[in-house]
């Protein structure tokens, strides 16, 4: 371990033991947004430093929006700060209490995980919900940012320890690192267990595929996000057309994004028309199967195997036309990424059915896969998306930065 490292680590342990109240969390919390508002100028100065390397670095177009701060982002981060002082502090709840024939009393506690380590790229707002998330939730984090973001990500982590620091707390429970070697990454992953409790990795393919290669440490992330729409013989046409626009187009970089459409075969002479040419007209690619290229009257590209399992993160999607709601169910369960997946179907009975047999840590039932986000939940926030069959699933937010423990009060009893 690095000396760099060793005492980052250190820093972050000693922050991690200095417990605090709700109240002066909350208090903390709220100096933060309100040196974000104050500091907009200095904010999206240092962005557009990043904007500028990312851009001659040859950075994909959906990863610089991905990067770019404004002022509008700067006041939807605060509020997203302001739904975290919403909710209740998750430490220290008592989850379950029972008392045993012997008389010990026995209380299931939450705790605080201890440090997090969060590797991630492009996104500064995530420098806000995570350092917000982690101090409310009695972790002390490591943030470790990708250089296209180096600058922002640098100042909003600044403005969070400038917060701790005007109420007397120990500025180390959110720390930057500010090295931007990438072999960083590397010894975190590798030579931190016993010193960093979790890593969180945020961000691409490759980074999600190293963690999994190198962690020693306990992690929790998702891989892709190759979310599906299934538009199925009882859908209404009107919501599917609206729907699935909101699912790919709102935001085509964010992982809830849906990347691939699937029809069902009694509604596709119907539906595929209206519902892809309105895709079209957006400005959207489409890849589509044998089937949809018959009925489709406009040329698309004709999918490959490869489409039914790419994250597109950009204005593309796949199409497919199934023979029923089991093949659909299928389709997904093997190209998906256990994400988020949609239904839409005005038959709840087949929604259900839909919704309990697809593997996904969210299904959605005739709405958007973009709702698969930890402010939308109403976490306030989230530190990421996690697909892994073991929680915790779906948006990480306060309430999942916490383990437990087991309390068990006695007043002598002794075990035969």
């Amino acid at each position: 371990m690095s000396y760099e490292l060793k005492l980052i680590v250190k820093k972050s342990r000693v922050a991690f033991a200095n417990k605090t109240c709700s109240f002066k969390k909350d208090k903390v919390l709220k100096k933060f947004a309100d040196l974000l508002l104050r500091n907009k100028k200095k904010i999206i100065k240092e962005n557009y430093k990043d904007i500028r390397f990312a851009t001659k670095k040859g950075l994909k177009e959906n990863l610089i929006k991905r990067l770019e701060i404004d002022d509008k982002k700067i006041i939807n981060i605060t509020k997203s700060i302001n739904q975290i002082i919403r909710i209740k502090d998750p430490t220290n709840k008592v989850l379950s209490k029972w008392k045993r024939p012997n008389g010990l009393i026995i209380k299931k506690v939450t705790v605080p995980i201890g440090v997090i380590a969060v590797i991630y790229e492009s996104r500064p707002n995530v420098t806000s919900d995570i350092a917000s998330l982690c101090f409310k939730s009695g972790n002390a984090v490591i943030l470790r940012g990708g250089s296209e973001a180096f600058n922002t990500n640098k100042i909003i982590s600044d403005l969070f320890r400038k917060s701790l620091k005007f109420y007397g707390f120990d500025q180390n429970y959110v720390q930057f690192i500010k090295n931007k070697n990438r072999k960083v990454v590397d010894e975190i992953l590798s030579k931190m267990k016993g010193y960093i409790d979790l890593v969180i990795p945020r961000g691409g393919k490759s980074l999600v595929k190293k963690v999994d290669k190198l962690s020693t440490v306990p992690y929790i992330g998702h891989l892709e996000g190759i979310c599906h729409t299934f538009i199925d013989k009882k859908a209404d046409l009107k919501m599917a057309i609206k729907v699935l626009e909101n699912a790919k187009m709102r935001n085509t970089s964010i992982c809830g994004a849906t990347e691939t459409v699937l029809f069902h075969k009694n509604i596709a002479k119907k539906f595929i028309n209206p519902v892809l040419k309105n895709l079209k007209d957006k400005g959207c690619n489409i890849y589509g199967d044998q089937t949809i290229k018959k009925i489709f009257k406009d040329k698309i590209d004709l999918a490959k195997n490869k489409n039914w399992s790419t994250e597109y993160l950009s204005s593309k999607i796949s199409a497919k036309v199934v023979k029923n709601i089991n093949e659909a169910i299928n389709h997904i369960n093997r190209f998906g990424t256990m994400h988020t997946d949609a239904i839409i179907t005005s038959d709840k009975t087949r929604a259900i059915y839909f919704l309990k047999k697809i593997k996904s840590s969210i299904g959605i039932h005739n709405s958007s896969t973009q709702f698969a986000d930890g402010g939308e939940f109403g976490f306030g926030a989230e530190v990421g998306i996690s697909t892994s069959n073991l929680p915790p699933r779906g948006p990480v937010g306060l309430s999942q930065l916490v383990s437990y423990k087991y309390e068990v009060y006695g007043n002598g009893q002794l075990r035969k």
